[in-house]
Parts: structure tokens; C-alpha cells; sequence
């Protein structure tokens, strides 16, 4: 029985958001008080679906990087405008087959690159360079079908629903790209403040791709999956209990035995090893199939955006549905799912909640966020409501201010674009600096 505004019921009367809230903190409760297992995936480099994210975003980085020269040199086309940084527009899809790679998007700029170049450059570099690896930059065929940006989208970016309204701020002048909801996550269950089986997962796939670039397995080729499933224990990971590699090879390698010794010794131990946690009791799986010697856009398609959650949370934090690359920084489907990540990273470095989701919405053409939603699954150490106003008074989240603190005008997506978006340690990924940590501990103690 259930007391609603004073008076008691048996569950006929509960309003939706009180039911949805008990049901949201019962689930909690139970995942934090009983053992399970989640299991998240990764891809490699060499997957066909990563090839595509990475041909997109590396158009997008040459773009962005010859705009910004023709900008400094003062560059106008014969129409008279002027090359601008800020003006550029990208949406570009890539998709891979058998000997072919197809591009398309609609682009804004005045930078003329090659296309075709770019995508041979790409496949080259990840290594698939010779027609007996199934698929050869330098001679399969590239399409070009990139067109311009619809006028009727770019009104509403180039000037906003708030601008024409009579808003005066500059950051109110761009409009959010598109329409949509973007989610955020943390966690502090790893160093990275991500999901332990996605860390780990993404971590294999990284390392299986360097093993082959160095020589340490001359006889890898670029197509790979990882998959971990890791045990909880009152909400905390406690040990790795399966562990799935299928990596392409050479054909004159047909003792699976074989790849998997390796894959332990040179692979999987300096990845768990280095995570410390329980792992030497787990199932492990190598190349289950017996074979993986066609890989590649030779045996699967590739598209732009079809890794999502390889990109995100392994499936342990939600997803709006919006993929990333190609996409330009006034595309909220990227940026913002950026600047939420950067919400969620700093309010568990500081301590506030040891898990936190946010979810950001918008309209296409309008510069404040429709909403601000902020989930810490029962893990807070402070009212929701007190995180939830502090990140209002430490974070700006419209697309202009989103794109001005994390810098996002910068050919810097190319390497987004495998091993994860979120929980590397790079320096150019803006959205992962603990650099508001002090700032919303402030705000949380003066509310």
C-alpha cells in the first residue's frame, strides 16, 4: 500500500511518475544487491563497419582542416563568400562491399579534397593494402556522391529559432543540427570511468590491432570482434568469466591453438593484467568457427554508423540513436553526446554519485536543450536534485557553448572513430577532462 498527497492506495491511483520512480530505484536496488553478469563487445580497426566510420570522419577532419587554411588566407570563392571555419556543414556515410567503396552526405564548404584519396589513404593505413587480404585500397573502386546541404536545415543552424526571436547572446545563435535525445555516462568501477566489460572489451580490440601493426603477429589481418562478460558483485565487478577474440588470419594458419596462445600471452593478460581484475579462471574463446580468413567488406558490408554502442557504453549506459561520425559539430547527436559524457565523467570524479547518466534533448534549429534529465541509479552521495542544479549553473549545453568548451572545430575525429569515443586518454578528447570537478563540488555545497 502506497500513501499518494495523504491519503492511501492499493496501486490504482499511483500517478505514472511515482510508479516509474519506484520501479527505476526497485531496479537499482537489485542490480547493486545481487551477483550477474553483463557482457559487452568490440570491433577492430579493420571491421568493416569501423572502416566506414573511419573513411567519414577522416573526409571530415580534411575538411575541417582546409577550411580553417583557407580561412587564415583569406580565401573567397567567386560568389564572393568566404571561407569560414564556422560555416562548414558535414554529414557524410560511407558504405564498403566487395572491391567498392561508395560515399555519400551532404557537405558544406569551400575546401575542395579528395575523396577518393582519403578513403584509399584510410584502408591502406589500417592494412588492408593487398588483394590477398580481400580488399586493396589502391585498387578497389571509390565512389563520390557528396552533395550540398539542404538550405532548409542549415536556416535553422546558421541561425536560430532563439536568434530570429530576438536573442541577442552570440552562443543563442546556432541551432542545434537535428532533432533528438543524447545520453551521457560514468561510472568510477574503472580508472577510465567507464563500463569494466566495455573497457575491457574495447582495451582487447585495440591491443589486437597493435600486435599486428608491430610485428608481434605477422600473421593477423585488420577484421576482428572482442566480447567480455564480467561478473558483479553488489554492483562492483569482481572477475572476467568469458572471454570471446575471432581475429582474421592468414590462410596458412590453421591451428586455432596456435592463435590463441598468442592472443593470451601478447593480448589478453597485458590487457586484464593491467585492469586488475580476477581473470586467469575465464572461459576463453578463440575464433570459435574454426576459421577467419575472408574477412573484411570482402564477407560483410560496412556502414557509417552501425557500431553505436561499440562507440558508447557496451550497452551498459543508454543511447539515443544518433551515430557520430561523419557528423560536424553543430550535429547534437555527436556533440552533445560528447558534452554529456563530460557532464556524467565529472560529476562521479567529483564524487557526487559513483554511476550517472544524463540525457540531453533538442529541436533541430533551436540553441537551449529541450531537457536535462540526471540518473544516478541510487549511487548518490547528495540529492539528485542538488546534482542536477549544479549542473545547470557549471555547464552550458547549448550547441553554440558546447562547440567553444570542447574546441570540436578541430580535424580530430579520424581516431574517434575505433576503440571507442568515450574513455581514452588522449588529449584532444576535450569531453574527457575532469576540468569542472571543483566547480560543481562548489555549487553543490552552496545550494
Amino acid at each position: 500500500m502506497v500513501t499518494v498527497s495523504g491519503r492511501e492506495t492499493k496501486g490504482a491511483y499511483m500517478p505514472n511518475t511515482t510508479r516509474s520512480t519506484m520501479v527505476e530505484e526497485q531496479a537499482a536496488n537489485d542490480m547493486s544487491a545481487r551477483s550477474y553478469l553483463f557482457t559487452s563487445e568490440s570491433v577492430t580497426e579493420g571491421h568493416p563497419d569501423k572502416i566506414a566510420d573511419q573513411i567519414s570522419d577522416a573526409v571530415l577532419d580534411a575538411i575541417l582542416a582546409k577550411e580553417a587554411k583557407l580561412e587564415a588566407m583569406g580565401y573567397v570563392d567567386t560568389d564572393g563568400v568566404p571561407a569560414k571555419l564556422e560555416n562548414v556543414r558535414c554529414a557524410c556515410e560511407t558504405m564498403l562491399t566487395t572491391g567498392m567503396v561508395v560515399i555519400s552526405g551532404e557537405i558544406r564548404t569551400q575546401a575542395y579534397v579528395d575523396i577518393q584519396r582519403i578513403a584509399r589513404d584510410v584502408i591502406c593505413r589500417i592494412g588492408y593494402d593487398r588483394a590477398k587480404y580481400g580488399f586493396d585500397g589502391t585498387t578497389c573502386g571509390v565512389i563520390n556522391m557528396i552533395h550540398g546541404q539542404s538550405p532548409d536545415i542549415a536556416q535553422g543552424v546558421d541561425e536560430s529559432f532563439d536568434a530570429q526571436a530576438g536573442a541577442s547572446d552570440p552562443l543563442d545563435r546556432i541551432g542545434a543540427g537535428d532533432q533528438g535525445m543524447m545520453f551521457g555516462y560514468a561510472t568510477n568501477e574503472t580508472r577510465a570511468f567507464m563500463p569494466m566489460p566495455h573497457h575491457l572489451a574495447s582495451r582487447l580490440a585495440e591491443r589486437l590491432a597493435a600486435v599486428r601493426h608491430d610485428g608481434t603477429l605477422p600473421y593477423l589481418r585488420p577484421d576482428g570482434k572482442t566480447q567480455v562478460t564480467v561478473r558483479y558483485e553488489d554492483g562492483r565487478p569482481v572477475s572476467v568469466e568469458t572471454i570471446v577474440i575471432s581475429t582474421q588470419h592468414a590462410a596458412d594458419v590453421e591451428d586455432m591453438n596456435i592463435i590463441k596462445r598468442d592472443l593470451i600471452e601478447h593480448v589478453i593478460a597485458p590487457v586484464m593484467d593491467a585492469e586488475e581484475i580476477a581473470w586467469r579462471e575465464a572461459q576463453i574463446y578463440v575464433n570459435p568457427t574454426g576459421r577467419f580468413v575472408v574477412g573484411g567488406p570482402m564477407g560483410d558490408t560496412g556502414l557509417t554508423g552501425r557500431k553505436i554502442i561499440v562507440d558508447t557504453y557496451g550497452g551498459m549506459g543508454r543511447h539515443g540513436g544518433g551515430a557520430f561520425s561523419g557528423k560536424d559539430c553543430t550535429k547534437v547527436d555527436r556533440s552533445a553526446a560528447y558534452a554529456a559524457r563530460w557532464v556524467a565523467k565529472n560529476v562521479v570524479a567529483a564524487g557526487l554519485a559513483d554511476r550517472c547518466e544524463v540525457q540531453l534533448a533538442y529541436a533541430i534549429g533551436v540553441a537551449h536543450p529541450l531537457s536535462i534529465m540526471v540518473e544516478t541509479f541510487g549511487t548518490e552521495h547528495v540529492p539528485v536534485a542538488s546534482i542536477e542544479q549544479a549542473i545547470d549553473t557549471v555547464f552550458d549545453l547549448r550547441p553554440g557553448a558546447i562547440i567553444r568548451d570542447l574546441d570540436l572545430r578541430r580535424p580530430i575525429y579520424q581516431k574517434t572513430a575505433a576503440y571507442g569515443h568515450f574513455g581514452r586518454e588522449d588529449p584532444d578528447f576535450t569531453w574527457e577532462r575532469l576540468d569542472r570537478v571543483e566547480a560543481l563540488r562548489q555549487a553543490v555545497a552552496s545550494a
